[in-house]
This record gives C-alpha cells, structure tokens and sequence, in this order.
C-alpha cells in the first residue's frame, strides 16, 4: 500500500511540474523557414497574480523588446505590437495574453514572422521569455 501511496505522489509531482514549466521549455517553432511564415510561441503560469496587473508589466517589457506600434486591450487582456526590422516594409507581429487562471494568471506570448524572413529561434526565445518573465 505504501508503495501505491508513493507512486501517486511521484506520479501527481510529476504533473505539477509540467503544469510550472519555464517559458524556456515550453517554447515552440511551427512553419518552414523562407517557405512559409514562422510562429513561435511560449507561456508560463505565474501562481497568485492578477491578470491586470500582469498586463501592465507586459506591455513595458514589449516596449523595452524595442516593439512599435503597442496596443494594450484590457478587455481581452492581451497586448498587441509589431517590429519592422529589415527595411522592407513588413513586421513582425507579436501578441502577448494574460488570462486568469484560478487564483493565478497564465500568460502566452506568439510571434510571428513572414514568409522570407529569418532569425534564429534563440533570440526569439530570449526576447519572449524576457517578456513573459516580466509578467511579476
């Protein structure tokens, strides 16, 4: 019985520990480099906070990444922004949500890029950890 006990609470830790993942490990890339556009996405969730005040703090590590044109929209709880960074007329877009979440706040964080454009997946995953680390 006692083993049983101890396999559940191994089993349920486990569980907990996917559930508190950095931003670092949740990271993803979808799409296929100068064919189609790239989408990189992360989220981390961030016991006992307020999405509202979690929003605030994203939208000036967004401004801090260097992105134009920021949008808070308190009603859907997300903040919107673009980068322009090659000279050829087309952004970037990045769309950073916090949603509450029982008594914390779950925030995700997806850049998007065009087809044709590159960057490495590392400093896409340091400029959004950045940001979503910023969330407390």
């Amino acid at each position: 019985m006692k083993i049983i006990v101890m396999a559940a609470a191994v089993l349920l830790g486990g569980v907990t520990l996917a559930e508190a993942a950095s931003c670092e490990a949740n990271f993803k890339v979808s799409g296929v480099p100068m064919v189609t556009a790239l989408s990189y996405r992360t989220f981390q969730e961030f016991p006992k906070a307020k999405a509202a005040t979690v929003l605030k703090n994203l939208a000036q590590a967004v401004s801090a990444e260097g992105f134009s044109g920021i949008k808070v929209n308190k009603e859907l709880s997300s903040v919107d922004a673009f980068q322009e960074t090659s000279g050829s007329g087309r952004i970037q877009t990045l769309r950073v949500v916090a949603r509450q979440k029982g008594s914390g706040v779950r925030v995700d964080a997806v850049f998007d890029i065009q087809a044709g454009q590159l960057t490495t997946k590392e400093v896409v995953r340091t400029g959004l950890c950045n940001i979503v680390g910023a969330a407390l």
